[in-house]
């Protein structure tokens, strides 16, 4: 088997199933600042699984199982729809995977990846775990696909791993980004007045269908299948995503709280908490340092 670019080889099996390919971006690419530099997926076996230190930044997800990222730093525990971003050169890290899991990854290259990184919820000197829209990791399978196709110098290019990894930023910051096309005009309706909002106001189920002009039920459905989980569960997470960068703009957790419709601290503070993994004060603690 050839030699893994993400998973040390030595005192670990080797994931069972494992695909991977680098990639060297063409010109206009890494004239941009930020590209891909390499992606995979891998199924790994219950036990521990070591990370080669890489020199790129690498967001990684768990599409499904359970495992625990561990280094000398960290100790974060994964379900799956959970994702975390490494800066470059982290060293020490070892999956303690409980039972089979398959993760995705991708390594993001260039002179702007950490802020492109940071745009993705990453803090610039340690390891952040966050939650992961299913249209993330629809397109995280995507780029490892089209990477491994220019690895062997088919179909895919440089320009489609480029539209892919915006798409990736797009999504997660609240912009109307389907699992598999552009969302719907009345879905991606919804999904702008949440943005122009700003996340201030909780729309309803049904305040949300009324402005799709479907009914309730059909509304839940559609935005489900398009978007890949219930509409109130993306309202939230896009809160929690708003209040990240007010925090990280030196906003209270009171005043973030406010600004996203959660006048009660204690209910935003149990929020994020069970959103992000880290209460806002310790959050904001980190990202401010």
């Amino acid at each position: 088997m050839a030699e893994s670019l993400l998973f040390q080889p030595d005192h670990t099996d080797m994931p069972a199933v494992l695909v991977e390919g680098a990639h060297t971006p063409d010109a206009l690419a890494g004239a941009s600042g930020v590209y891909i530099a390499a992606s995979g997926s891998a199924m790994l076996q219950s036990g521990p699984q070591a990370l080669k230190t890489v020199d790129h930044w690498l967001w990684l997800a768990l599409e499904s199982g359970s495992m625990v990222l561990e280094n000398e730093d960290a100790s974060l525990s994964l379900r799956s729809g959970d994702c975390c971003m490494l800066p470059p050169g982290t060293h020490g890290v070892v999956l303690e995977v409980s039972q089979e899991a398959r993760v995705l990854w991708i390594m993001v290259g260039g002179t702007l990846s950490g802020a492109f990184l940071q745009r993705m919820g990453a803090l610039p000197h340690r390891i952040m775990k966050q939650g992961a829209l299913p249209s993330q990791l629809n397109l995280a399978k995507h780029i490892v696909q089209a990477t491994v196709r220019v690895a062997a110098a088919q179909e895919a290019s440089s320009a489609q791993l480029q539209q892919l990894l915006w798409a990736m930023l797009a999504s997660h910051s609240g912009q109307p980004v389907a699992m598999d096309a552009v969302l719907s005009h009345e879905i991606a309706k919804v999904v702008d007045a949440m943005r122009k909002n700003q996340y201030r106001d909780s729309f309803s189920l049904s305040d949300m269908a009324a402005l799709s002009r479907m009914p309730v039920e059909t509304f839940r459905k559609r935005f489900v299948a398009e978007v890949g989980m219930p509409p109130q569960s993306y309202q939230l997470f896009c809160k929690m995503e708003r209040a990240k960068v007010l925090l990280k703009e030196g906003y209270t957790v009171r005043q973030a709280g406010i600004e996203v419709g959660m006048n009660d601290p204690y209910h935003f503070s149990k929020t994020f908490k069970n959103i992000v993994g880290m209460s806002p004060s310790a959050y904001s603690k980190t990202a401010l340092k």
